[in-house]
């Protein structure tokens, strides 16, 4: 029985990647240095899974920027605008675009997870070739050290990610097929003995057109010159797919025993006993440490019914959802830190339960009463229930959040804020600053004291004040200056919540984030943001947005607890948001915007769960939001993904006003707003994750395309995201091109 991971973390203990990514693309580095941080990365990533008892290591998971756009590069997926470009200066440009150059690829969501990854562009007749050696350059550098596994991303998950405008990108298979029968070869005469494959959209509910797909697929793929294949699913159970995957001509399953328990006992009955399971019962999305006895147990149950030399010990996916490692956390409290583990934690797990299952719970009985001891006192701790937070989430019914219609609200809003026709507005945040930045670590370090750290956060303030108003918004924000991350600012300041020195995981590219750990009941201390949104509306005579993020947002976007259901949780920050936003109100501030950026990304993978989630997730909102008067508006703000399949939610939240991202795919999201009631909208024209700046002309294009779907009267203009990655000289004269088109297509409009 071997330990196996599916993948490990590739930013480095220290942000590694994301330094060398800036400092290259900055021009401060070279290709050289930038790929020789790539092969230490690769390097320190094997040599710690074998280390830490690991059997099996897998190469080919670490990426410079996203594991989908190396594999569509890797089958020549290579859209025409991006033709004369090589090396890794097409690999940015399709990930980032260039400025005066090609718009980058779309951007979405993994599956359900606040990774972001790159959409491939299809076309009719699209030609696929072998084109990229980086998976047999990673194997070979891989198995110079001992067993390596190249992990692939499988094609039938690969077209379903892709974008294919008028067409089903599944009748492109055949096509795509050969070069993975060639890239398998390859592998194969290299010495690779295993491949994994994944494939998660095994996760998704069950539907005849991608089980034909995977049918056709690995029958394509059966063939004797090839290594064995280790399919591999994830983030779900495999449910009404599991007897596909039973009879798939494949050496090994991998099934996700976290997210999939169930899966468990039909998998044990329907997969014929001569292929290798790999069982996922560490967590590889959740920093829980695992519950070692019944992990144990569990595995135990298979390899009383199976070969034990056909079994694998691994994690429920892969590491790159986790934090590295703990050892980098010196302030975490220690009965808190004693509840955790990271990916090199996690590591440890695995190896610890394969050797209790080779040689018996006795070989590991000490690592077992510690986790028993961790168990136990996690689930007794007074810091984890408060029964009065208890009680009074119980207490809000629908009368809590009931709102006027919107006709009513939009007459009182408008009356109040008199804005223009096609107001401008931005998301909220605005350059980070090395300023900022400085004064925050000098203010964290104990160098700068509260006085002086408040000062600098509102010098920055009025900063973005003036300079809004020197662009010439309509509505203003005071740029969130003050915030490290639109989530781990409020779990800093809500009970229940403990935040890390080093907690980073990827999000995209060189961006990362640091999700707050949500461990207990929770509920607001003090207010959190009116002291600089007052300040803020004090500078202008236009109003100002306060700035909050949603329950949804929250929850999706922390480590948050395992104990009870989402929905509980989800209404406990629901009920600390609602407090922060009747107090901006009673603060002044007449426009509040509380951002789902995650709603769509939290919908559940399985089908039979999302009416569930939705009507929740819906009341949470409406419970943070519906404590104002009709005359204050309420914004949202949602991210890349696909909005068709929840409209009628996103209708449910009644928001006065939602923005959403569009610039990347030219508006393409009005075709699912379309023929919906949406109160006002703002589809973005300006898309900040590019250091493109858009001219007038193009956002004027754009701006004409949205008035053109959707009533002039009900359309906001504004950017598709927040522009704290920016720099000020990218985004002054972006946001001077988008208030000079929006008054261009005003007077249009007016004519």
């Amino acid at each position: 029985m071997q330990a196996t991971t599916l993948g490990y973390p590739r930013i480095g203990r220290a942000r590694d990647l994301k330094r060398a990514l800036e400092s290259f693309w900055s021009g401060e580095r070279s290709e050289a240095d930038l790929e020789a941080t790539a092969s230490r990365l690769r390097a320190t990533a094997r040599d710690t899974q074998r280390a830490a008892g690991l059997d099996v290591v897998p190469c080919g998971d670490f990426s410079l920027y996203d594991h989908v756009l190396d594999t569509a590069l890797a089958v020549g997926i290579v859209p025409e605008r991006f033709a004369g470009l090589t090396g890794l200066r097409r690999y940015f440009a399709m990930a980032r675009g260039e400025k005066g150059g090609a718009a980058p690829l779309e951007m979405t969501k993994w599956f359900d997870t606040n990774y972001h990854h790159l959409v491939p562009e299809l076309v009719r007749g699209q030609r696929f070739q072998l084109s990229d050696a980086a998976q047999l350059l990673s194997y070979r550098e891989a198995s110079a050290g001992g067993v390596a596994r190249p992990v692939l991303l499988g094609p039938v998950t690969l077209l379903h990610l892709s974008k294919a405008p008028g067409f089903d990108p599944l009748d492109l298979l055949d096509g795509l097929l050969p070069v993975y029968a060639n890239l398998l070869r390859v592998l194969k005469s290299a010495g690779a003995d295993w491949v994994q494959i994944d494939e998660p959209v095994l996760a998704l509910d069950a539907n005849e057109r991608l089980q034909a797909a995977l049918r056709r697929t690995y029958d394509a793929l059966a063939f004797e010159q090839r290594p064995k294949l280790l399919l591999t699913s994830y983030f779900a159970p495999l449910g009404d797919n599991l007897d596909l995957v039973a009879t798939l001509p494949v050496e090994g399953v991998h099934l996700d025993l976290v997210h999939g328990a169930a899966d468990l006992q039909p998998a044990l009955a329907k997969i014929p006993a001569d292929k290798v399971l790999s069982l996922g019962v560490v967590d590889g999305r959740n920093v829980w440490r695992c519950d070692l006895r019944r992990a144990l147990t569990t595995i135990r149950t298979v390899a009383d019914r199976r070969d034990a030399s056909r079994l694998l010990v691994a994690p429920s996916c892969s590491l790159l959802h986790v934090p590295v490692s703990l050892g980098r956390e010196h302030r975490l409290d220690p009965e808190l830190k004693s509840w955790l583990a990271f990916a090199d934690e996690k590591l440890g797990e695995i190896a610890t339960l394969s050797k209790g299952a080779v040689y018996g719970a006795g070989a590991i009985e000490q690592e077992l009463r510690v986790s028993d001891l961790v168990v136990a006192c996690r689930a007794a701790s007074s810091r984890v229930r408060n029964e009065t937070i208890r009680a009074r989430v119980r207490s809000f019914d629908a009368k809590s959040w009931k709102r006027k219609s919107y006709d009513a609200r939009a007459t009182a809003q408008r009356a109040t804020l008199a804005l223009p026709l096609l107001p401008t507005t931005t998301i909220g945040s605005f350059p980070q600053t090395d300023d900022i930045r400085q004064a925050r670590a000098a203010h964290r370090r104990g160098t700068l004291d509260t006085a002086g750290y408040d000062q600098a956060m509102r010098d920055a303030v009025a900063y973005a004040v003036a300079a809004q108003e020197d662009i010439g918004l309509d509505v203003l924000v005071h740029g969130e200056p003050e915030r490290n991350d639109m989530v781990e600012f409020f779990g800093e300041q809500l009970d229940g919540f403990a935040v890390t020195e080093a907690g980073w995981v990827q999000s995209y590219g060189s961006r990362c984030v640091k999700p707050p750990i949500l461990f207990g009941d929770v509920q607001r201390r003090n207010a959190m943001t009116v002291d600089l949104a007052v300040y803020a509306q004090s500078l202008s005579k236009k109003p100002v947005k306060g700035m909050l993020t949603g329950p949804v947002t929250i929850l999706k976007w922390s480590f948050v607890r395992d104990d009870q259901p989402l929905e509980a949780t989800c209404r406990q920050i629901a009920v600390a948001i609602r407090d922060e936003v009747i107090d901006l109100e009673r603060a002044g501030l007449r426009v509040v915007q509380v951002d789902e950026a995650a709603l769509r990304e939290a919908l559940p993978l399985e089908a039979s769960q999302r009416a569930n989630f939705l009507r929740w997730a819906v009341e949470s909102f409406r419970i943070a939001t519906g404590g104002v008067g009709d005359a204050t508006q309420i914004h949202t703000h949602m991210c890349y993904a696909e909005f068709s399949d929840i409209m009628a939610a996103i209708e449910a939240l009644d928001a006065d006003v939602i923005s959403i991202e569009a610039a990347r795919s030219d508006m393409s999201i009005l075709s699912s707003v379309a023929g919906h009631r949406l109160n006002e909208v703002g589809p973005g024209v300006y898309d900040i994750h590019s250091p493109r700046v858009p001219d007038e002309a193009e956002l004027a294009g754009l701006i004409r395309t949205a008035v053109r779907s959707y009533a002039p009267e009900r359309v906001w203009v504004n950017p598709d995201c927040g522009l704290k990655t920016r720099a000020w000289r990218d985004v002054d004269p972006a946001l001077r091109a988008l208030v000079a088109a929006a008054k261009t297509v005003r007077a249009e409009l007016a004519q």
